[in-house]
């Protein structure tokens, strides 16, 4: 009897290691600006992308992979070339900057156009901040280009997976661009301009930096682009909001 249960307590103790080594990263992220396939659709700049337009930070696959969905059937929609995914119009170097719901020990930012991995970034097992940015060079392409960035997380076999869009070489964007639909109804304040609308924080509204909104009572500006999540609440999250009273 003594052995049946010592065995039925080991058997418990593996299954559950098993559950826990088998767990998906707790990390989460998306490339904000310039604007990655899945910010596009949170935006609604994108129409019909599916259930990505509420979670953007989880594209999320098996390392190793080459396409914008990172392999994860719920976000196919970003694998979709018929789409007419806005392009952002860049210069030959650009900074791409990560937004990070929830920050994870990391091993290697990657960049891939086509075939070629154009820039890596090594974090050797460090957890990132909440924001994240990396300068990279496009090697002198030019015109129409899509970019691939992947941030390889340490301690599991995952990777989160953003593309983005560029028109390389200051050109105009050859891909229309419906406006944002409207997520915000910001209210006149004798203290804002027209290029930096104020209004109330709310999660699911995109922002783009020099946006002035209140939360609590207090009035903040946007240093960064991004959609806002909840958990981003500006006093939660410093690298994207500057506090102005």
């Amino acid at each position: 009897m003594r052995r049946a249960v010592i065995f039925i307590s080991t058997a418990i103790v593996a299954a559950g290691a098993t559950l826990f080594m088998a767990s998906p990263a707790l990390a989460h992220g998306y490339v904000s600006s310039p604007p990655s396939r899945q910010a596009m659709c949170a935006q609604g700049r994108v129409a019909n992308c599916g259930e990505i337009i509420y979670e953007p930070q989880s594209v999320e696959g098996p390392k190793g992979l080459r396409s914008c969905s990172g392999g994860n059937a719920r976000f196919a929609q970003l694998d979709d070339e018929s789409k007419a995914w806005p392009a952002t119009s860049v210069g030959n170097s650009l900074t791409f900057n990560w937004v990070l719901t929830a920050r994870h020990a990391t091993s290697t930012w990657e960049y891939y156009i086509g075939g070629t991995r154009i820039a890596v970034f090594n974090d050797q097992g460090r957890q990132p901040g909440a924001t994240v940015s990396h300068n990279v060079d496009l090697g002198g392409r030019t015109g129409r280009q899509k970019v691939l960035a992947i941030w390889n997380i340490a301690d599991t076999p995952n990777a989160f997976y953003s593309c983005i869009d560029l028109q390389v070489g200051g050109g105009t964007d050859p891909s229309p661009s419906p406006s944002p639909s409207p997520t915000r109804s910001p209210s006149p304040s004798p203290s804002s301009s027209p290029s930096t609308p104020a209004g109330t924080w709310a999660a699911g509204t995109a922002y783009t930096a020099g946006d002035q909104v209140t939360y609590g009572g207090v009035s903040y500006r946007c240093l960064q682009a991004h959609t806002a999540l909840t958990g981003w609440e500006p006093p939660n999250v410093p690298a994207l909001w500057q506090r102005l009273s």
